[in-house]
């Protein structure tokens, strides 16, 4: 059994399973509750249900993994042969995984180090896969760290949803912000900043909205050897038109994800949602 540091995130990475199969990355499932049901992300709900469920306004909330799954993870992952492991995670200013991920690794049997990227989605995503890299080559656990903090100091993460009210009922944005872009009748063009969800621009339609954040991906993009990733909720024909009209926009593009978000992030953003990930290798 080979001896080597191990990459652990969480669901809400949004990684292809065979990406994460061939790096060897371990996925911990946050859960979404749907009325009475307690169903783990990834598994055992899928996006379609979810976004059913919200245009039906039925009460939808997530929640994080226990400490519990975290230490048991970190066991299984132990005894496969790892001699160290790097449990990268979505911004703690979002969930609270981060939080049990670090009561878990007090108890790990091989040190664990826990790193709030301040990412989510496939800007989380990107760093599991910089971390991952390292490690393959050799690398330490600090040097498997520093790896995702560059990737993660570098990358950015647009979106465009349809309405704040999802946003504004999860707490993920402040009710006065929610309320600006309701009072207006706009289309809200967020950003992730320091670990939350802020409001970037307001613009009056749809088609502007998704235009403007077009322009701003290709300029966010800018130099060579970037990967993007096109997120969606119930949208694929319009991240499949955004995703073509980038690969001919950004001259130095690496790789292009295309992918519909999980039940988790979907909750808070609601069906609509188009977001895009820039991440400088």
């Amino acid at each position: 059994m080979s001896r080597h540091v191990a990459i652990v995130t969480d669901s809400t990475a949004y990684l292809p399973p065979r990406t994460m199969e061939r790096h060897g990355i371990t996925a911990v499932p946050l859960t979404v509750v749907l009325g009475d049901q307690a169903l783990e992300e990834g598994t055992e709900i899928s996006t379609r249900s979810l976004a059913q469920a919200l245009q039906k306004r039925r009460p939808v909330t997530t929640s994080r993994p226990s400490p519990e799954l975290f230490a048991e993870t970190y066991r299984r992952v132990a005894a496969s042969g790892a001699s160290g492991i790097v449990s990268l995670h979505l911004s703690a200013e979002l969930s609270g995984t981060y939080d049990a991920a670090v009561l878990a690794a007090r108890e790990a049997p091989v040190p664990v180090r826990v790193v709030d990227t301040r990412m989510v989605a496939m800007a989380l995503g990107f760093c599991a896969l910089a971390a991952a890299g390292t490690t393959e080559a050799g690398g330490t656990v600090d040097e498997a760290v520093a790896a995702a903090e560059k990737r993660a100091g570098g990358t950015s993460a647009f979106f465009y949803v349809d309405t704040l009210d999802y946003l504004r009922r999860g707490g993920r944005i402040g009710a006065a912000q929610a309320l600006l872009g309701s009072a207006l009748a706009v289309k809200p063009l967020l950003q992730l900043q320091d670990g939350r969800i802020e409001l970037l621009e307001k613009v009056r339609t749809a088609s502007k909205a998704i235009a403007r954040l077009e322009e701003i991906v290709a300029e966010r993009a800018g130099g060579a050897d970037v990967d993007v990733a096109v997120h969606h909720l119930a949208a694929p024909e319009r991240a499949s038109a955004l995703a073509d009209r980038l690969r001919t926009r950004v001259s130095g593009l690496a790789d292009l994800h295309v992918s519909e978000v999980g039940a988790v992030i979907g909750a808070h953003t609601g069906p609509g949602l188009l977001g895009v990930v820039v991440s400088p290798r």
